[in-house]
């Protein structure tokens, strides 16, 4: 399986890898796309011009950042407060950073400042597991950056859309299309599950999404998630100690029946 992967992965030009990640990145896309009209609707609602509304996408690039956002300005929140509710809606990033360093960390700079400003939730899910099924491969940031670049010109677009048709709508942000996204991640993440600790990690995550959706600034999503993330990692550690432990024991069971032998054969002779 491993020669395989290898084989595989030397298989793929720069080319192949950009077109198969922007490939990958269409069931994302589709379930973004709902995401991007509501908020160019909304964000127009809420006062902002199309220049401050394009803007925000294209810049801060970070869905659920840009509706807080919005709302704040809204309602007449001062700009220092709702810098401070984006960072830590954002704070997640962190950890998707944290996984993907030492697949990128070999790239120059000029590759890891695009690549870092284009991984978002989506980008994520879609990129990571390709690096997991092509350890060998040196060139799937080819494979990240058409992911990236897939859905970032697709959120543009709908926003666009969003702020030049979404108002002939009535009622669009209540037709609860931003429920796809959901959708669209429940689909990624259930393939994964394939073991205890991932599961356990996602049922405390969800858990703990329940549990603290009231909490302000949607800092029940960074809760959620490293309480997921410290259960998985826990749990797959204890693991890991049993396995080792057991193997140990297997180790000395079989030393010991050797010398057993090897006594036994003494005796004979």
């Amino acid at each position: 399986m491993q020669t395989l992967s290898l084989i595989n992965s030397k298989s793929f030009s720069n080319i192949k890898q950009f077109n198969q990640g922007v490939a990958d990145s269409i069931p994302l896309v589709l379930g973004g796309v709902p995401f991007g009209v509501i908020f160019g609707t909304l964000a127009m609602n809420a006062g902002l011009d199309v220049w401050q509304t394009i803007g925000m996408s294209s810049i801060v690039f970070a869905g659920s950042a840009q509706f807080v956002a919005v709302g704040m300005l809204a309602a007449g929140t001062s700009l220092g407060f709702v810098i401070g509710a984006t960072i830590i809606i954002n704070l997640r990033h962190l950890i998707y950073a944290a996984s993907m360093l030492p697949h990128v960390k070999h790239l120059p700079q000029k590759w890891r400042v695009p690549l870092g400003f284009l991984l978002i939730d989506e980008v994520f899910a879609a990129t990571y597991p390709r690096y997991l099924n092509y350890p060998q491969s040196n060139n799937s940031h080819w494979h990240y950056l058409g992911v990236g670049v897939s859905f970032y010109l697709s959120w543009n677009i709908a926003t666009i859309v969003g702020i030049f048709f979404g108002a002939n709508i009535e009622g669009i942000g209540e037709w609860g299309l931003d429920f796809a996204m959901s959708a669209t991640f429940i689909g990624m993440v259930m393939p994964h599950l394939i073991n205890k600790p991932m599961i356990a990690g996602v049922l405390t995550s969800a858990v703990l999404a329940v549990v603290t959706y009231s909490l302000p600034h949607k800092i029940g999503l960074v809760i959620a998630s490293l309480g997921g993330m410290t259960v998985g990692y826990l749990l797959e550690e204890w693991q890991n100690t049993i396995n080792k432990n057991n193997n140990s024991t297997d180790k000395n069971t079989g030393k010991d029946t050797e010398k057993n032998l090897e006594k036994k054969a003494e005796q004979a002779s």
